[in-house]
């Protein structure tokens, strides 16, 4: 082991005719791990995706892809597969031979292409559907055919944009148990394009959370659940987001600082709670039910309790929380520590 990562880019910037794409991405992957680049739209992940893929070259930096330097090699070069949102299969060729199209492409001999398509459709659920065409599968199955098409090139990096985003929620938790599972089995590298905060907090070794160009934080989503680096990480991850108050209404804080609270680290009190608040909402989710409301100096309150529960809207109630599960950002929304 040399101790060197297998993808490694170092201050990796892209502008379009003077606007920012992304900068400063410095970014160390390890053979097997599984990365989720997240953020709103527009914030860069695909564009980060695309320099890696050689589908765009960097205006500075450098791209290191299993020891290589590609920074300025085209795509064909890259030694990868990529998996689309858009799933990219031919309509006019069946369900085996759009997994082979490739290898038939690059001239793979016709015994050793029938091995891997047969062995791909096993593993990815689609045996017995040879010989259809992509207008007759459902929209798991599709995806799942560009996975095998993924699978039969044999790269060791598998690089994939947005591939749930067309499915329906109960089609997207599936095939999300699908590419985990295919990813562990083969113990292929992926680097995995979302803006769902679900799919990179359940599939991901490591999650790459950015905004406007800019790499927010690196880490594993336990450590960006429990030490967001700013605001902007505590109000994008989780379900419900962190609420976030001014320091100035809790004593012991100054106003320059901002204190952020979870749902299951709040409660309810009869009086002399440390915020009074106004419920604004009730959302039963069966095994829990999430209370909303409003405080004239935090934002995104809400309460998680065990259950059925109910609370009428527009009733005062008084809230309370340990200091050792507030998290404090300075000024400039960065986390300063725990209490």
């Amino acid at each position: 082991m040399s101790g060197k990562p297998f993808v490694s880019l170092d201050n990796i910037g892209k502008r379009w005719n003077g606007q920012l794409g992304v900068e400063g991405i410095t970014l160390a992957i390890e053979e097997g791990e599984f990365v989720a680049l997240l953020g709103p739209s527009g914030c860069g992940k695909s564009t980060t995706l695309r320099l890696m893929a050689g589908l765009e070259i960097p205006d500075e930096g450098t791209i290191i892809i299993d020891g290589r330097d590609v920074t300025g090699a085209s795509a064909a070069h890259r030694n990868l597969s990529m998996v689309f949102q858009s799933y990219a299969l031919f309509p006019h060729l069946s369900v085996a031979e759009n997994v082979m199209f490739g290898m038939k492409v690059r001239r793979v001999p016709k015994k050793e292409r029938l091995e891997k398509m047969h062995n791909a459709l096993e593993i990815t659920g689609l045996h017995g559907l040879e010989d259809r065409k992509p207008g007759a599968l459902s929209g798991g199955q599709r995806q799942r055919v560009a996975l095998a098409r993924a699978i039969v090139a044999g790269q060791k990096l598998c690089l994939m944009d947005e591939p749930l985003s067309n499915l329906d929620a109960k089609l997207r938790a599936a095939v999300r148990k699908d590419i985990k599972k295919l990813q562990s089995d083969l113990g292929i590298t992926i680097v995995y394009v979302t803006h769902d905060q679900t799919e990179a907090m359940s599939m991901a070794d490591k999650v790459v959370l950015m905004k406007d160009g800019l790499i927010q934080q690196i880490g594993t989503p336990e450590q960006l659940y429990s030490e967001p680096a700013t605001t902007f990480v505590a109000e994008f991850v989780g379900a419900p987001p962190m609420a976030l108050i001014e320091g100035a209404a809790l004593e012991g804080f100054s106003k320059n600082q901002t204190l952020g609270i979870r749902a299951e680290h709040m409660e309810f009190v009869p009086t002399g709670g440390r915020l009074t608040c106004v419920v604004t909402d009730c959302e039963f989710l069966g095994a829990e039910t999430f209370i909303g409301l409003s405080h004239e100096r935090a934002n995104g309150l809400t309460v998680k309790l065990e259950g059925k529960a109910n609370m009428a809207l527009g009733s005062l109630v008084d809230i309370t929380f340990d200091n050792k599960n507030l998290h404090v950002f300075g000024p400039e929304g960065r986390r300063m520590k725990n209490t």
